[in-house]
């Protein structure tokens, strides 16, 4: 169930979203996550790190010795929050400036993941489709050095914000201009590494994955 008391959004909630196939979407695009926890001494952290979803499950992965991990790992209750900007949304007032957006929040205790190995193909898989079967796989002294956690997508919501900007009915005669300044995200063409031995092209996955 992904609606509860501390999900319940109060500011602007018609803007909030809870089923699954919202929030799969969000998680799905993104690539960063941010991951908030309390440390064993009382005191706040945020960190930025990959995630992926892997069907009921939100992954994250970070190095077995980091103080993230093992306090994850302990059992410290996480927050995870992602968000997609996605315009810039210029009003006739100052006030009503805005962003259009899409952003998730998600609540619980994370535990190492089933299957590491299958979940570090799953990262990679996120990062460009079809690009595992082309690389050497981790070997036993990697997968030892990196640990993999799964959060339960059980608890969050979602809150989205689209169209123009919101006026008071009085502004509309201003002689400012009004509207949207849309933000996308686009890949770029491919940089070889300069250690690259020639003769290797770019492959179809990475070459379908930036057409996009």
């Amino acid at each position: 169930m992904l609606k509860t008391p501390r999900t319940k959004l109060r500011r602007v909630p018609q803007r909030g979203l809870h089923d699954r196939a919202t929030l799969d979407a969000l998680l799905d695009e993104a690539l960063i996550g941010h991951v908030a926890f309390v440390t064993h001494d009382g005191h706040p952290a945020v960190i930025p790190t990959l995630i992926a979803r892997d069907g009921d499950d939100l992954l994250i992965h970070g190095s077995s010795a980091s103080r993230t991990v093992r306090a994850l790992r302990a059992g410290a209750e996480a927050c995870v929050e992602v968000t997609h900007v996605d315009g810039i949304v210029l009003a006739r007032s100052a006030f009503h400036h805005s962003m259009n957006y899409r952003s998730a929040i998600l609540y619980g205790t994370l535990q190492p993941a089933a299957d590491k190995a299958r979940a570090l193909e799953v990262f990679t898989e996120k990062l460009v489709p079809g690009r595992w079967d082309h690389v050497r796989w981790p070997n036993a002294k990697e997968l030892k050095a990196t640990e993999v956690l799964s959060l339960p997508l059980t608890e969050g919501s979602a809150k989205v914000r689209t169209g123009p900007p919101g006026e008071e009915e009085e502004d509309y005669a201003l002689d400012a201009w009004a509207g949207v300044i849309p933000i996308t995200t686009r890949r770029g063409e491919p940089i070889p590494d300069p250690q690259l031995r020639s003769g290797i092209p770019v492959p179809d996955h990475v070459r379908s994955l930036t057409a996009r």
